[in-house]
């Protein structure tokens, strides 16, 4: 399967995994529609891709009202999607639950939950409609391997994983697909946001280990949404070689 006839819409698309799929998607020939936050980093990606096969919208995961009209305002030649790519998402503090913020929990919530659903319930319509499509939703190892600190993070990506699974089964008999990538360690600006941008607290989260990268996300999602149609990837679980899951943990007197 090959990506030129296809138009593809990537949330958070400024940065990391957003951008890497982006740069790798358009060249590969696909249309793509460009979401997030920053407008002048939507702009310069823009023209760095191609102008008239890239349209950007500065807009954010957790407005519902906007995502619910985003259709509408779609030039006609980007209006079917074919492909969907759930990448915002932050994580903020590594403070144990007793210390956290709940202004923190709301947010990633409203971001890694809600801004997956808006997105989802809003495109999946035409998707049904045309009997084609693919959602890839990004999680994360936190959703199955639990962490101090990663609390409501690592619950959000649970449900990234089981939604993504729920989806599958209400779209049986659809040729819709959907898949969920679960990465570790990758270095983009994850750390730098959950760490409120102090970077050397974020630098030293990959000091001493060579860390999956956006790029091998992008290739991986590259991957699932060009297999034959008949085919669906349901979860890719990835991690770098020196990264492996942590045992079980005992606190003794």
């Amino acid at each position: 399967m090959t990506l030129e006839k296809h138009t593809i819409l990537i949330t958070g698309a400024t940065a990391g995994f957003g951008k890497a799929c982006a740069e790798k998607f358009a060249n590969a020939g696909a249309k793509l529609i460009l979401t997030g936050r920053r407008i002048e980093r939507l702009k310069e990606l823009q023209n760095t891709l191609d102008p008239k096969r890239v349209h950007i919208i500065q807009q954010d995961v957790r407005d519902r009202a906007a995502v619910e009209t985003l259709i509408d305002q779609l030039p006609p030649a980007f209006q079917e999607i074919s492909v969907l790519v759930n990448n915002a998402g932050l994580a903020l503090g590594l403070e144990k639950s007793p210390n956290t913020k709940l202004d923190d929990w709301e947010q990633m919530i409203d971001t890694n939950i809600k801004g997956v659903l808006y997105y989802t319930h809003t495109i999946l319509k035409g998707m049904v409609e045309r009997n084609r499509g693919h959602i890839v939703n990004l999680g994360s190892i936190a959703g199955t391997y639990p962490y101090a600190g990663g609390n409501v993070y690592g619950a959000t990506k649970a449900f990234l994983e089981q939604f993504s699974l729920n989806l599958r089964t209400d779209l049986l008999g659809k040729n819709i697909r959907v898949t969920n990538i679960e990465p570790g360690m990758a270095e983009t600006e994850f750390s730098d946001v959950r760490f409120s941008g102090d970077q050397s607290r974020a630098k030293q989260v990959y000091e001493g280990v060579k860390a999956l990268t956006a790029e091998d996300i992008a290739e991986t999602i590259y991957w699932c949404i060009t297999q034959p149609e008949h085919v669906n990837i349901n979860r890719i679980e990835m991690m770098c070689t020196m990264q492996v899951p942590g045992g079980l943990t005992v606190h003794r007197k």
